[in-house]
Order: structure tokens, then sequence, then C-alpha cells
């Protein structure tokens, strides 16, 4: 089994401009899917985007600030909603024409969802179901996110096999090699991507468990894993002392028990934003266990930068080179079916 590195991008589809909690701090610019946004909260307190080119003189909206009314360019104090629309236009009066480009966007469960395509078919039934960044009195998560130099199905293909775990993150995540290439590994394809979960029985708890919970011998561990394409990844991990049921009821109290989003917002071709979310069950934000494991998350999926980006550099200077997939890979490769058909998907609306 063999397959190209490099996937094109699918316009059609929700992406995440941003958590919530960015906008707090003021408009942020970020490239998304090629496109240079502004991504703000106004004085009616919706999320918007737009493009950051004011359409007077071409400055960047994101130099501008927040009003009432939408976003003050900072250069000549016209003022754009969330549509587009000016509806500020100091000194003068305002003008139909007078406009910026706007894109669908969709706030909700600490996410700030975007669509860059044909705004027609921006259905927001489409958008991922994600109930636990809102249960916390049960998850408080922590948000994070890091700027990656790689076609984002690289960090797709890396969370669908976690084989990688025992050698990339030993002193973190991962734990010993061996134990998790001989994991028990269940994989179907789905609807929209993949889904796997891998039990290891009876094995050595990582440091991030260790760190948190502090187990005294061995845990049954599992790790479920869903892709939905083009890009999010819904985790579901943890572990109990061995023997005491934890396969029969993952929920059961005690152990250690995580829950991670994990999403790849492509920049452009070869660059992507990775937005991560982590909490530890019935830890509070501030808790040794919480801010441990984050922390350790944060560590981990720096080595996952370095690995991708090295990988991004290899592959691109031959990239009509095939590369090969193993069995573990049975994921990956569900994943990447699935990026193809919604990729030909896009393709008779683009030809016609």
């Amino acid at each position: 089994m063999s397959d190209f590195a490099f996937e094109p991008l699918v316009r059609n589809a929700w992406y995440i401009a941003a958590w919530s909690n960015e906008l707090d701090e003021g408009p942020i610019a970020r490239k998304i899917m090629g496109e240079d946004l502004v991504i703000f909260r106004g004085g009616d307190g919706k999320a918007a985007a737009l493009e950051d080119r004011c359409c007077h003189r071409g400055v960047k909206l994101s130099l501008g600030q927040p009003v009432e009314k939408g976003i003050m360019c900072g250069y000549h104090g016209l003022v754009f909603d969330g549509s587009g629309a000016c509806v500020d236009n100091p000194g003068e009066k305002l003008n139909p024409a007078y406009r910026v480009r706007s894109f669908p966007v969709v706030e909700r469960q600490k996410f700030v969802w975007i669509w860059t395509g044909d705004a027609e078919q921006a259905d927001e039934s489409l958008i991922i179901d994600f109930p636990y960044h809102d249960m916390t009195d049960e998850y408080n998560f922590h948000f994070a996110r890091y700027d990656i130099g790689a076609n984002y199905m690289f960090m797709m293909d890396n969370l669908m096999d976690l084989t990688h775990l025992g050698y990339v993150h030993t002193s973190t995540i991962g734990g010993n090699p061996q134990e998790h290439d001989d994991a028990e590994l269940t994989t179907t394809r789905t609807e929209n991507g993949a889904h796997y979960i891998r039990w290891m029985m009876n094995s050595t708890p990582p440091p991030s468990f260790q760190k948190a919970v502090g187990f005294e011998g061995q845990v049954d561990r599992w790790q479920d894993f869903e892709y939905v394409a083009p890009s999010s990844v819904l985790q579901w991990g943890g572990g109990h002392d061995a023997g005491t049921g934890g396969r029969e009821n993952r929920d059961k109290p005690g152990g250690m028990v995580v829950r991670l989003f994990q999403h790849a917002t492509p920049a452009d071709d070869d660059s992507f934003h990775y937005f991560f979310s982590t909490a530890v069950r019935g830890q509070a934000y501030d808790a040794p266990a919480s801010t441990a494991f984050h922390e350790d998350i944060l560590e981990a999926f720096l080595e996952d930068k370095m690995f991708i980006e090295a990988q991004q550099e290899a592959v691109g200077k031959d990239p009509g080179r095939r590369l090969i997939l193993r069995e573990h890979d049975k994921a990956v490769a569900y994943s990447r079916q699935a990026i193809h058909r919604m990729h030909a998907a896009e393709m008779p609306a683009a030809a016609e």
C-alpha cells in the first residue's frame, strides 16, 4: 500500500479560525486557506471574519480595533460590520459600494468556525459537536495553537497512527515502544473519515500519567481516536489500574481519563494552524494534574512539530515519490480516502 504525501486543500468545509478566548485580546490577523483574514468580535459580541484589507487604501484591518458597529480601520477610521459593509465613513456619506469580503463564521463550544468556500454551501449542521468543552463540571480545558510548516494532512497521518508515541514521546505521553507496537488495534472506516481504538492491557503507565495520577502498578490503557474529514480528530484516552474493569467501563471512577480535540486548519498548501484542547476528567483548570498534563502535551506536540516539519522538508524535495503505508496505517489510508472523496466532490462544481 502506498500513497502520495501532499493533499490539495478542501475549501468547502468548516475549519477552526480561532479559539473563542483568543478574540478577547482584540482582532487577530490569520492566514487561512490562502486568505489573509482578520477575525474579531464586535460590540454586538458576535465573532466575524473579513478579508484583512480595507477597501479604501488597502491597509490591514487587523491594525485597527473592534468598535460597537464592527471593526474600525486604523488608518482612516472606516468601520466595517460582520457582513463586510462599511457602516461608518468619517466625514462623508455612507456608500454601499464600500465593502470588504466576509466569510461565514459560527461560534459555539469555545470554537470559532469559518467557511472559506462557496458560502451557499455553508451548512452549520456539518460542524462537529464536541459538548465536552461546555462540561465544566467534569472537564476544564486548556486551549493552545501551534503554527506548523507542513501540509495539514501530515498532522492527520501523525494522529491516526500512534505507534510513533513510544519513539517520539518517551518522556511524556509515550512510554514503552514495544507495548505501543503490540497494542491491540481495531480500525473502522466511517462515513466522514476513520475511527480506531487501541488497547494496551497490563501496560506501563507513561510518564504523563504517572505525573498526573501516580499509578502504583500496571494499567489497562486505551486510545480512542476519530478522524472527521477534512482536519479534525476527537480523542478520548486514559487508563485504569490493570484488572479493575477499565476495559468494560472506561467511564468508571478513578484512573486517568482525558479528552482532547485536535484540528489542523490550513494556512496554505504547505503550512497549517494546529489547534488543540486538553482536559483531565474531574480536575479543575489550575489543578496540578490538569496543568501537568497540558504542559506535557505542549512538549509532546512540539516534538511532533519537529518531525512533521522535517518530513515536509524531505518530501518536498521529491513530492511525486509515493510513501509506503504499513499495516498499522489502516486509519491513515481511510483518512486519505475521505479527503479524496471531499476533493472529488469539489471538482465538478469548480468546473461549472
